[in-house]
């Protein structure tokens, strides 16, 4: 079981800590430099971490909630070495009933308290937002960045024998048409079936996730009605809570369609990118912290599954609402 805390968040301008004390996040830098996202600091005198101080750096990973917890398993299993540093935002989920400019301010704040952390790379193990926080702004983050969709569609495009692929996802993530876009721009000919799924996440998010449990079979059954007529060979779990119901998806599918785990798939994407760019920690050791924004015995209670022989650290009740983002 994790331990559990609830201190206030420290955005503090200390010594190689990123200054959010403005809710807007900059690299560390001297005295007076400015606090733009994304700026450089002062003119000239932005000093770049060594590569050693880089690497030995955590990654973040933030979600809406529970479901980045899968993600943050898999990558505890292939880079042991490596510190995380996760945020899940349970006092606001779901995100996927929401608008895009909600979604958007929301993984803004988001990222800058991950940014505050000093971490080398983020990752949004969250499908809603992967398929919402525009690209023009992710480009502009002083560290790397990553989401769910395009190592998902990457997967499902490997996968794929018919060139049928189901796609469910919440509904931001469907309306977004991402995965569509992404599937498409690799297989053409491809057909994708899409269906949202809304009542997935608080399903998961209140602990209805066991195999056997009657209330989600019958709601799956019911969402899985026209990808199954669809005749689709795989099926790409659009969002990091729907791995915790796999078995139950992987039944009533047949085993004759492979299911993607986006945050499966990320995980290995973001070894690779790591190890590209020199950041990669091998070796073991690595620890994990946890953030959310309401309950962390909650949190701790449900993380136990979500995370399995990779359970256990602190967690913290945090607020990133005073993050000012445009």
């Amino acid at each position: 079981m994790a331990m559990v805390s609830d201190p206030a968040p420290d955005r503090g301008t200390s010594p190689g800590k990123w200054n959010c004390a403005a809710g807007r996040c900059a690299p560390p830098s001297k005295t007076g430099c400015g606090t733009s996202p994304g700026g450089s600091g002062c003119a000239g005198e932005q000093i770049a971490p060594p590569p050693e101080s880089r690497r030995d750096a955590p990654i973040g990973v933030f979600d809406s909630g529970l479901g980045g917890l899968t993600a943050v398993r898999e990558l505890r299993r292939l880079l042991p070495g490596e510190d995380i540093i996760y945020f899940g935002d349970t006092g606001r989920v779901p995100y996927g009933t929401r608008g895009a400019d909600i979604i958007v301010r929301y993984a803004k704040q988001d990222i800058a308290f991950l940014l505050e952390q000093n971490v080398k790379y983020i990752m949004a193990a969250c499908g809603t937002v992967s398929s919402t926080l525009p690209k023009a702004y992710t480009d502009t983050l002083p560290v790397p960045y990553t989401g769910v969709v395009q190592s998902a569609a990457e997967a499902a495009v490997r996968a794929t024998q018919t060139g049928r692929i189901g796609v469910i996802g919440t509904p931001a993530t469907v309306q977004s048409g991402s995965y569509h876009a992404a599937i498409a721009a690799l297989l053409p000919a491809a057909h994708i079936t899409a269906t949202a799924c809304p009542l997935f996440v608080p399903l998961v998010e209140n602990g209805y996730f066991n195999a056997d449990n009657a209330v989600t079979r019958m709601v799956a059954r019911d969402y899985l009605r026209d990808i199954r007529a669809a005749g689709v060979d795989t099926l790409i779990l659009g969002c990091t809570h729907y791995p915790l119901i796999a078995p139950i998806l992987a039944d009533l599918m047949g085993p004759d369609v492979t299911l993607i785990d986006p945050g499966r798939e990320t995980a290995h994407a973001a070894r690779k990118a790591l190890s590209a760019a020199g950041l990669l920690r091998e070796g073991a050791g690595g620890t994990a912290q946890y953030y959310v924004s309401d309950s962390t015995e909650s949190f701790a209670r449900l993380s136990d599954w979500f995370l399995g022989d990779y359970a256990g650290g602190p967690v913290t009740r945090i607020s990133v609402d005073a993050y000012n983002v445009e």
